[in-house]
């Protein structure tokens, strides 16, 4: 896909799809609940194959997850709570994606699963479930996947003795585990969370209603769109909340350094373009708790050639590709670079930053398409395997083009 931009200031409204980190949770809640409506359920692939095994499941002995690795982790405790017997599996990568953490806690709670192929990752093979009528004990390390925690955290409520989850060490992506703390308990399930321990007692899901918010790792393109637009630059985007449970509504904050204001209305945002401050040092931003925000403002801070240091990326590296590699790759064509400071510290920054009709490769990963895409606002580039996108926002390619971007296929 060949992308380019007319020139002039960028303005309108962007539609965003809903949040598949609410979404997916939710799905799960309402099939442990047994009913209730979930409103604003996006046409992301994640979310619409969650809502789809989710039905299959009580009529087949075999699943496919492909690529979702929220789906693969969710569905895991999903299946394993509700006796489901039979194979889980997914593409290529996910079976190179680790699962052992979840898949030991869930065998010490009672779960039968076996490795089908290489140990410690996908496909699995279920055979039941089996639960002591004692408080399941569990301690997983806190710098894991959140997913894993959340995984576990709701299935809570349906062990017999209850759930007493204990975090160690450092404690990664916490949004993630309050906004599953948060549906859980929308879903009239009591959770409590004190000293690195979480404790559901035992209990039942009530069939709830809920409407999911539009998603803000989605928002962070349309942040980097309005930060490297020509001057005068704004954006509406619908279905924001301003008290919401998304650790990614951080680059709001974050993007503030890179002159982008944020207003807050009723139920939108509105972004518009300020003049860059004058930069007196080097920023740290740390990702711990939004790591999916991590390429987005990597490309932006080489494009502004404004350099800030990262942190908290540990989780890159098992993502649908490993993020950091890609980013040094993709980042070098522009004249970018990502650079590894040692002990979890990368830079990123310009050595001559240019756009000129550059190729982006994607590594299935639909992070990286739209990561990469702002850039054209700079200078003609192309998008390798731009349906990748399908996975968490598949009208952004529309979307862009309602926006005024002079899009060709195969250019």
């Amino acid at each position: 896909m060949h992308l380019s931009w007319p020139g002039g200031p960028l303005s309108g409204t962007a539609q965003l799809p809903a949040s598949k980190s609410e979404a997916n949770r939710a799905l799960i809640l309402q099939a442990l609940a047994g009913g209730g409506t979930i409103d604003n359920l996006s046409d992301a692939n994640d979310t619409q194959l969650m809502q789809r095994l989710l039905k299959e499941a009580p009529h087949t002995d075999v699943l496919d997850a492909e690529d979702a690795g929220t789906v693969m982790r969710f569905l895991t405790a999903y299946l394993a709570v509700t006796g489901w017997k039979g194979r889980l599996t997914g593409t290529a990568r996910a079976q190179e994606r680790p699962i052992a953490v979840l898949v030991d806690a869930l065998r010490k709670a009672g779960a039968s699963i076996t490795y089908l192929k290489a140990e410690g990752y996908p496909p699995l093979e279920f055979g039941g479930f089996s639960a002591s009528a004692s408080p399941t004990e569990l301690s997983v390390r806190g710098d894991i996947s959140s997913q894993y925690i959340s995984a576990l955290l709701m299935l809570g409520p349906m062990l017999p003795g209850g759930l007493r989850l204990t975090l160690t060490g450092q404690v990664g992506s916490l949004p993630y585990i309050y906004m599953t703390v948060a549906l859980m308990r929308h879903f009239c399930t009591a959770v409590l969370y004190e000293n690195r321990t979480l404790e559901v007692l035992p209990d039942r899901y009530r069939p709830a209603d809920y409407t999911v918010e539009a998603d803000w790792s989605a928002a962070s393109y349309w942040y980097s769109l309005v930060a490297l637009a020509p001057a005068g630059s704004e954006i509406t985007l619908p279905g924001l909340r301003r008290w919401s449970f998304q650790g990614d509504q951080a680059i709001a904050k974050i993007m503030a350094q890179f002159g982008v204001e944020t207003t807050f209305l009723p139920d939108a945002v509105h972004l518009k373009q300020q003049p860059l401050s004058l930069q007196a040092e080097i920023q740290t931003i740390d990702f711990t708790d939004c790591p999916d925000l991590a390429q987005t403002v990597a490309v932006v801070a080489v494009a502004l050639k404004r350099p800030v240091d990262l942190t908290g990326l540990e989780s890159l590296r098992i993502k649908e590709t490993d993020r950091i590699a890609a980013l040094q790759t993709e980042l070098a064509k522009f004249g970018g670079d990502l650079r590894d400071l040692g002990d979890g510290r990368f830079r990123a920054e310009s050595n001559g930053f240019s756009v000129a009709n550059q190729s982006v490769a994607t590594y299935h990963d639909h992070r990286m398409a739209m990561a990469f895409a702002p850039l054209a606002l700079r200078g003609p580039l192309h998008i390798e395997a731009p349906t990748v996108v399908r996975k968490s926002y598949p009208q952004f390619w529309n979307e862009l083009a309602k926006a005024g971007f002079i899009i060709s296929e195969g250019g």
